[in-house]
């Protein structure tokens, strides 16, 4: 007996199907490029500026962004109409970010940093009022630095603790300093407010922050913030060495590879700096 033949599907109708199919991959990458602009617009953005920057029709955008405002992950500001990242994103993004996974995250920059340098490179994080190191990688001189995965660090006396509280408000900050005692640790720790606010503020400037033997008085360190996807600080990566074979001048020379594992560190967790427009999703 003769199979019936198989129905095939007109040429016509299979170029719509593949069509749709094209459309929903491309609808899915253009929410995420106007999710992603959305996000390196800190203070918001308009829709008229959000489609020209994903190189979209208004109308293409405003049907996106709605949908995405619907379910919490863009939000509109009442006063402006501008959009911006909304709680349920910063919720995925929370998830993302424990500490097992920041740990993982940070380890193989860490490594890379060692690498370049040979010295101990640790990152660390503010937990509440105590700056705490989450991730460490050993040197690879015969003396190194000794130190521990969840060791607690002062936030005045450490290159990475100054980088931390230098990211705090003024009013978190005020708050550390009426509740915490600048312990002096060596000759060269910093124990005076005014002076330490001071250094602050030299930290802020110039973007990474010393310790030139406040903490240890045989040890050298150097530190950069970290940025999240918000553009917070969300921890600090830092080098540290003994005196003797870290001078000074070692100190500064190797703090650019300290900077190039921020850079790194902080594109692994969703940072990206102001840029040109993304190309045409059109």
């Amino acid at each position: 007996m003769k199979k019936p033949a198989r129905t095939k599907t007109p040429p016509a109708e299979e170029k719509h199907e593949v069509a749709k199919e094209h459309g929903g991959v491309q609808s899915i990458a253009r929410a995420f490029a106007i999710a992603e602009e959305i996000a390196r617009n800190r203070a918001g953005i308009s829709l008229a500026e959000l489609s020209k920057r994903v190189g979209l029709h208004n109308s293409t955008t405003f049907h996106l962004v709605k949908t995405m405002v619907q379910l919490g992950y863009v939000s509109q500001l009442a006063d402006s109409r501008k959009y911006r990242i909304g709680r349920r994103m910063f919720t995925l993004a929370a998830g993302a970010l424990d500490e097992i996974e920041l740990v993982s995250v940070a380890t193989p920059v860490l490594e890379k940093l060692t690498g370049d340098t040979g010295e101990y490179s640790h990152f660390a994080i503010r937990s509440g009022e105590q700056i705490v190191v989450v991730a460490k990688t050993a040197g690879t001189g015969i003396f190194q630095m000794v130190d521990r995965t969840g060791a607690v660090r002062p936030g005045h006396a450490t290159a990475l603790g100054k980088v931390l509280l230098a990211a705090l408000s003024p009013p978190q900050l005020e708050r550390y300093l009426d509740t915490s005692e600048l312990r002096k640790f060596t000759a060269k720790t910093i124990v005076e407010r005014e002076a330490l606010l001071r250094e602050l503020d030299e930290v802020r400037r110039k973007g990474l922050a010393f310790d030139d033997g406040e903490f240890d008085a045989e040890a050298r360190c150097v530190a950069v913030p970290v940025h999240d996807f918000t553009g917070r600080v969300a921890g600090a990566i830092g080098m540290s060495g003994p005196m003797w074979r870290l001078s000074l001048q070692a100190l500064q020379e190797k703090s650019k590879y300290v900077r190039e594992a921020a850079v790194a560190l902080s594109a692994e967790l969703g940072f990206q700096p102001e840029r040109e427009p993304a190309a045409s999703l059109a």
